[in-house]
């Protein structure tokens, strides 16, 4: 399939589409625990009309003790497929939580073999800053036959990590926040030791945003933030974060800079931090 769909649409685009048939558009808000929110109870409340909801905790690997793992493909054709998304439905996904689970999403598809699919720049934020419309009613979609597959390319799973490392193959950068890089500050999840993958570079997923509006940063804002840490966004790249959430939106920056294959560590720190005897680095 070709992947010439474009990664990130502006309001836009979708204003002038809703409703239009093909298009499902879906949001994918998460929330952390310690924000004290609940994405479906918004949602309810206040979406985008006819969008319907993805849970990446609910279309996850629901035998896995860490949080949001991929699922098999035969499930997330399954679940998809309920959301009224076959194989040539353009996805147009949201959030309203700084992009991080609409550029999960975003991932999450591709993986699953399916390009046609978008994140909304500025996410809920810019929608209703622009006074578009907002419905509180939701309709479920009818169900359609979605058909995926995993491609291996796009994730990385512990020991593929470990060779990384050892082999310095590849450049991993992590998108949380420095002090947590650093160790300095104490992981949200317990458990979990403080530090970083060895020889991974930080770059907090919150520089590439427009703190403002909540639009990814453009292109040319961009490159300078990988110039900083001396990275050529062309450069055989893996990212990594808490628990595979926020390294999506690194991996959607990169995209626009035009490397259109970084994987993600879908494990991330969840698995890395708790795992005994892997090597952790502190500091900067």
């Amino acid at each position: 399939m070709s992947q010439s769909f474009p990664a990130i649409v502006p309001t836009q685009w979708l204003a002038s589409r809703l409703g239009a048939p093909g298009i499902v558009t879906l949001d994918a808000t998460f929330c952390l625990p310690q924000q004290g929110r609940t994405a479906y109870i918004e949602f309810q409340s206040k979406h985008i009309p006819s969008a319907q909801f993805f849970d990446i905790d609910k279309i996850a690997d629901q035998n896995s003790s860490l949080p949001h793992m991929l699922p098999s493909a035969d499930f997330f054709e399954e679940k998809v497929g309920q959301l009224g998304i076959n194989n040539d439905t353009m996805v147009i996904v949201y959030d309203n939580n700084s992009f991080m689970a609409s550029a999960r999403a975003w991932w999450t598809f591709r993986v699953f073999g399916h390009y046609k699919v978008a994140v909304l720049d500025g996410g809920l934020k810019a929608w209703l800053r622009e006074k578009r419309p907002i419905d509180s009613d939701y309709k479920s979609a009818s169900e359609q036959t979605f058909n995926a597959y995993l491609d291996t390319s796009l994730v990385r799973n512990m020991e593929q990590m470990k060779n990384l490392v050892a082999t310095k193959e590849c450049i991993i950068i992590d998108a949380r926040s420095a002090n947590r890089f650093t160790g300095s500050e104490a992981e949200p999840r317990p458990g979990l030791k403080s530090g970083h993958i060895p020889g991974s570079y930080n770059i907090p997923y919150s520089t590439l945003l427009d703190a403002q509006t909540g639009h990814l940063k453009s292109v040319e804002q961009l490159k300078p933030i990988l110039d900083q840490a001396n990275i050529k966004p062309g450069s055989p790249i893996v990212t990594t974060c808490g628990s595979g959430v926020t390294a999506s939106i690194l991996t959607l920056a990169l995209y626009q800079l035009g490397n259109k294959k970084v994987p993600v560590y879908d494990g991330s720190w969840s698995e890395w931090g708790a795992a005994p005897g892997v090597a952790i680095e502190t500091g900067s």
